[in-house]
């Protein structure tokens, strides 16, 4: 699965939340061989019914009772073997009293005849209404986590593989896609009959079912189908989004050591899908989102990565399944590794290297802003609450690290060895330690005992110095540790790794560079390097292949020739990153030259990040030519940064970037978002009209920039939400969060009445609260995921009242652990009052004024230096 993730800053550190408490797997009553669901759809009532058939081998004789996840379904019979069963219903488990009971070795099919209406998770129908007329009628089911049970009976845990076979009735104009082969089609009077069979054992959250009037577009891999499915209109989007996926199906094939297991991949791009993509055994759906016109696929890798995400699930998570979903790192883990693999293969090593420090950025804010917590872990209130940061992002930095330790060759031998060896089993994290072992020799414990058993990575900082007279550089490393009180013992805290420490030189221009490895296994560690002369950089880590974070601090001279020629793009970052700390003019010139010559985007995105943060007037003249870059990535960054000077000028730059468009909507989206942020910082300024020249601008941008996924005019609702003491522009983003709005755009503007809520007067903010107090009450996840995000941008006991009826009635385990977070943050925004917000404003006036004084002193000491 691929989750959609929400920002957070809310330092509600405990995972556990009242309520979590350990998870087990049920006893097995014995193993489910085959599933057969025989249904009928209802589309226009939101409702279907059928027959679900369990074949079930009995591990022990003599049970007389059998408990299935069942919920909120319309159950009308159950049979065994054709004899009628009592049972009881509560609404979440059905009960069935076995007559006669069970024998070992002898299979009982369990047949049970029900209906399900309207129903509110599992399965879903998608249809149009008065405010979304055009919207397609469609109807898909979403498993993963425990939602199975809400559209079939059944024992609905990973640790359960059958075969599965899905039979369903559909109107004529409508296909239905599902697991596996299509068996048999079947038209009738008043129907068409699709039969899909899965021969391969899987579990319940992956059986998966999507019916609309798809257009089918055939593509194939060694004889094997490849199918892509869209509604009409979008075949060209749909080549250009899913088109690599056979080369894709080669490069896992060959990467994981085992053939691709099933006898088809469908893609299934539908609406209103509440995750990016969920990789259903040989089905996998996708949001439509994903898909991508001419423009957006000019910037935008995201949806190739997302569609090799679900793809390398087929193996991880499909062919091999987690036993239970404390483990579910393997899988998500190894499928966010499997985006830094394919980069690496389609963009090289650079690139992929900057993609896996985005994954570890990911992670690292959740850690610092949400909570930090094990890996593995069966402490929860729902196993949907696992699906975050920790799981992905840092499951791939582990999977990153398992690959250094081992080197290249033998982590393809333990990956081939754990793939062949567990191929249509369950497994847990042991499992994977055990193949590496057996592959490799190698005990990986150490490794897994930091990084997976336990919450956290190493926060480094890293002083160099050179003695002349000795020749000795001396490297002092630290382990930052978290504040506690002092009688914490430390050493549970610290890590223990072996780091690849480099001295560079410059043989003819080029890097050269003597490698030593240490251990840092204490709080602070000094060591000592005979060399026969001066390095011109200093590389820890060499490579960056450990999670960590980690401060330089060495001089100048040193920092702008790692910038320079380190042949690893995330230590020129890191570089770049401890230069902006020295600040002053010498510094600005040596990042303002980096963006011309350097020749990785990355790092030039990273370069104008970095340019953005220094408070001197000659960062807009560096940061401008940025915006000639041939990298839309760069140039997206450069308007970002620029946006973080907020004068005159760079509003007059961003206004010519908006008025003439640029080749990217990223970019053009960033200039309009900044235009707002620009006015409202100069709304005090002698040029008075400057917010009414801004709302002026971006409602002209919203009436005539729609385009893919409305990523423009968001930038513009982003943009009003800045000038939060402008009711013209309130007014102007409350239009937006009504029903008939573009959903992407609808979403964003809910988002930003957070974001403006700040400065508003007390009337406004009243109608603020009571737009939100209405929104809440939409079913919609995505809907309730935004309005979280505005509440908990808010600095009134208003929101919280919202927050916590939203937390007691979503049927959602994300928004409600999202809900209370936001109860907490909000609490905590209310704490910083008034006083501290008019001390900020004041703190800000003395810094612009600092930056024209210190930028007028800068030029003096450069002219000086020049005479």
């Amino acid at each position: 699965m691929s989750n959609i993730y929400f920002d957070s800053e809310n330092n509600s550190k405990s995972f556990e939340l009242p309520g979590a408490r350990p998870h087990y797997n049920p006893d097995r009553p014995g193993q489910v061989e085959h599933i057969f669901l025989d249904l009928e759809l209802d589309i226009p009532n939101k409702s279907f019914h059928g027959t679900c058939t369990i074949s079930l081998n009995p591990v022990r004789s003599n049970i007389d009772k059998l408990t299935l996840d069942a919920v909120d379904l319309e159950i009308n019979s159950v049979k065994i073997n054709d004899t009628e069963q009592t049972f009881d219903y509560d609404g979440n488990e059905l009960e069935i009293y076995l007559q006669p009971v069970t024998t070992t070795g002898q299979q009982i099919k369990v047949a049970i005849a029900y209906t399900a209406n309207n129903p509110q998770r599992g399965i879903y129908f998608i249809a149009p209404d008065e405010h979304y007329p055009d919207k397609s009628t469609q109807v898909w089911t979403q498993g993963e986590d425990e939602d199975s049970r809400f559209w079939f009976p059944c024992f609905d845990y990973p640790g359960q593989l059958s075969t599965s076979e899905i039979r369903v009735k559909v109107p004529h104009k409508f296909i239905a896609i599902s697991n596996g082969e299509l068996i048999h089609t079947e038209e009738s009077a008043d129907g068409k009959i699709y039969h899909w069979m899965q021969k391969q054992v899987h579990p319940t959250y992956l059986m998966t079912l999507a019916v609309g009037k798809f257009v089918e577009i055939k593509d194939e891999w060694n004889a094997i189908p490849v199918t892509y499915y869209v509604e009409k209109k979008r075949q060209d989007d749909a080549r250009r989004t899913m088109g690599k996926t056979p080369q894709m199906i080669e490069f896992f094939s060959q990467e994981f050591g085992y053939k691709y297991p099933y006898p088809k991949y469908a893609q299934v791009c539908v609406s209103d899908f509440i995750f990016g993509g969920m990789e259903n055994t040989s089905t996998t759906l996708l949001t439509d989102r994903c898909l991508l016109d001419e423009k957006a696929a000019l910037d935008n890798r995201n949806s190739e990565s997302l569609v090799a995400h679900e793809l390398a699930h087929q193996w991880f998570g499909d062919l091999i399944v987690i036993k239970h979903w404390s483990h579910a790192w393997i899988k998500e883990g190894m499928a966010s590794y499997s985006e830094v693999l394919w980069t690496e293969n389609q963009y090289g090593q650079d690139d992929a290297a900057y993609y896996l420090l985005k994954e570890a950025r990911s992670y690292i804010a959740e850690d610092r802003g949400r909570y930090r917590r094990p890996i593995v872990t069966n402490i929860y209130r729902e196993a949907i609450e696992l699906y975050d940061r920790h799981l992905y992002e840092k499951g791939a930095c582990v999977y990153h690290m398992i690959k250094t330790e081992l080197g290249a060759d033998l982590f393809t031998k333990a990956i081939h060895n754990f793939v062949q060896s567990n191929a249509h089993k369950t497994v847990e994290t042991i499992d994977l330690l055990r193949a590496i072992e057996q592959a490799t020799g190698h005990n990986l414990l150490f490794l897994f005992d930091q990084y997976v058993f336990r919450g956290g990575h190493p926060d480094y900082k890293v002083n160099y110095s050179w003695d002349g007279n000795s020749k000795l550089a001396k490297i002092t490393v630290t382990q930052i540790l978290a504040k506690k009180d002092k009688n914490a013992d430390v050493s549970k805290e610290l890590f223990d790794l072996k780091i690849p420490i480099a001295f560079g030189y410059l043989k003819e221009e080029k890097p050269e560079l003597i490698n030593f490895t240490v251990r840092v296994h204490e709080q602070e560690q000094t060591f000592y390097f005979p060399l026969s002369e001066k390095p011109k950089f200093i590389s820890f880590d060499v490579g960056n292949n450990y999670l960590k974070t980690v401060k330089l601090e060495y001089p100048l001279a040193e920092l702008k020739a790692q910038l320079e020629f380190d042949p690893d793009p995330t230590s020129r970052i890191y570089a770049a990153e401890a230069l902006v700390k020295k600040g002053g003019l010498e510094v600005v010139k040596v990042l303002s030259q980096a963006l011309i010559d350097e020749p990785f985007w990355g790092v030039r995105v990273e370069v104008a990040k970095q340019l953005g943060k220094i408070k001197l007037d000659q960062v807009f003249d560096g940061l401008a030519v940025g915006l000639q870059d041939e990298d839309a990535r760069v140039r997206r960054a450069v308007v970002e940064a620029l946006i973080q000077i907020k004068t005159p000028e760079s509003y007059k730059l961003l206004k010519s970037l908006v008025k003439n468009g640029d080749a990217s909507y990223y970019v053009e989206a960033a200039a309009v978002s900044g235009i707002g942020d620009i006015a409202a910082a100069n709304a005090n300024s002698d040029e008075k009209p400057i917010g009414e020249k801004a709302i002026k601008l971006l409602k002209w941008v919203l009436k005539e920039k729609k385009g893919w996924n409305e990523v423009v005019r968001s930038g513009a609702i982003s943009g009003l939400g800045k000038m939060k003491t402008s009711e013209t522009a309130l007014n102007q983003i409350l239009k937006y969060t009504a029903p008939g709005v573009p959903q992407a755009l609808r979403l964003n503007a809910i988002r930003v009445l957070g974001t403006i809520s700040t400065a508003q007067s007390p009337v406004n903010l009243e109608r603020i609260l009571q737009r939100l107090t209405e929104l809440s009450r939409e079913t919609f996840f995505l809907t309730q995921v935004s309005v979280v995000a505005a509440l908990s941008q808010m600095e009134t006991a208003g929101a919280i009242g919202i927050l916590q009826s939203l937390a007691d009635q979503t049927p959602d385990g994300r928004v409600r652990r999202r809900a209370e977070e936001a109860v907490q943050k909000v609490q905590k925004n209310i704490g910083s009052d008034k006083a501290l917000k008019q001390l900020r404003d004041e703190l800000d006036k003395m810094k612009k004024e600092n930056q024209e004084l210190r930028s007028r002193l800068e030029n003096l000491e450069a002219k000086a230096k020049g005479t």
